[in-house]
């Protein structure tokens, strides 16, 4: 990489990459020079052709340096401000960092870019994990800022996709049991051939077998379908709802059985029995005897005068 120095500084960079060249050196002389870097290409027939726009890492590399340098002072002063929280200095330098650091959020957020929640829901929560992060950041121990950042703003990430995209909430400890249910299935699918049983999952997660059915069973609570999403068949079956539902052949008689509960409650208790061993127990009328000690005949006479009384009650009641 060679830098050319004009009179008003950096003129152009942008060279063919040479081992023997130590492009770090040109960086710095660079990025510690005044003026403009344009970056032009190198000529087509130099070996390793490489075009590169310097002036854009010299500009970030410079942002990055100035912002590292203001936010250790900020922090330097912040911690002096510690017995004096909501002030207005305190408040300001803290609001300070928080936009300072911003990128840092931009940068941790854009892994998670895959997901369905929109990015802006996504830096907003890892801007909460900043806060927290500056709240609690000593610079007194030697450690950089962004180091110490950066867990925390992708555990709070990592938390908001936890607690909102289950479509049912689910406690912790079975979100984590199916993640651990995931990873030994796929190792052991991976050492066996195939997809490993309850029992081994058990064995190789060391709890019980229910717990390994209650963790897979949670999965289901993950995302739903709704009832109006259409079939990806070509054919198409219609909706969801239209394909699960199904007319309930009892559904007609739930106004008679709700209007009879009274009327059989007014029974006698041997007619109420016998009306319950014939219609309910599916009883022969001579087994029906034989339980309530009466003959045959006796046991018809009953229910043809009970039937007719129950059926004059329902014709009363409309």
């Amino acid at each position: 990489m060679s830098v050319y120095l004009g009179e008003t500084g950096v003129g152009t960079v942008v060279d063919t990459v040479d081992e023997s060249t130590d492009s770090s050196e040109d960086l710095a002389t660079a990025a510690t020079a005044p003026g403009q870097v344009e970056a032009v290409e190198a000529p087509e027939d130099s070996p390793g052709h490489t075009t590169v726009s310097v002036g854009r890492m010299i500009s970030e590399a410079r942002e990055m340096l100035d912002t590292r340098e203001l936010s250790r002072t900020l922090f330097l002063r912040l911690a002096e401000l510690r017995g004096d929280e909501g002030g207005a200095e305190h408040t300001y330098v803290r609001d300070t960092l928080i936009e300072l650091n911003l990128p840092l959020v931009r940068y941790a957020a854009s892994r998670f870019r895959s997901r369905n929640e929109p990015m802006e829901d996504i830096i907003q929560v890892g801007t909460i994990g900043l806060i927290k992060a500056i709240d609690r950041f000593d610079c007194n121990r030697g450690v950089e800022f962004p180091t110490f950042a950066m867990p925390t703003v992708i555990g709070e990430i990592k938390r908001f996709f936890r607690d909102t995209s289950w479509s049912v909430r689910v406690p912790r400890r079975l979100q984590e049991l199916r993640l651990a249910l995931t990873r030994a299935s796929d190792e052991l699918s991976q050492q066996l051939d195939r997809s490993p049983t309850v029992p081994e999952l058990a064995k190789a997660l060391g709890i019980s077998e229910e717990d390994v059915v209650e963790g897979l069973a949670v999965g289901n609570a993950y995302t739903a379908s709704s009832l109006d999403s259409q079939s990806g068949d070509e054919e198409g079956e219609g909706s969801l709802a239209a394909r699960l539902g199904y007319i309930d052949a009892a559904l007609e008689n739930v106004e008679y059985r709700e209007s009879l509960k009274p009327l059989l409650a007014e029974l006698p208790e041997r007619e109420r029995r016998i009306i319950m061993l014939r219609f309910f127990s599916n009883m022969t009328q001579s087994q029906i005897g034989e339980q309530v000690g009466i003959s045959q005949m006796h046991v018809s006479r009953l229910l043809t005068r009970t039937l007719a009384q129950l059926r004059a009650g329902l014709i009363s009641e409309e």
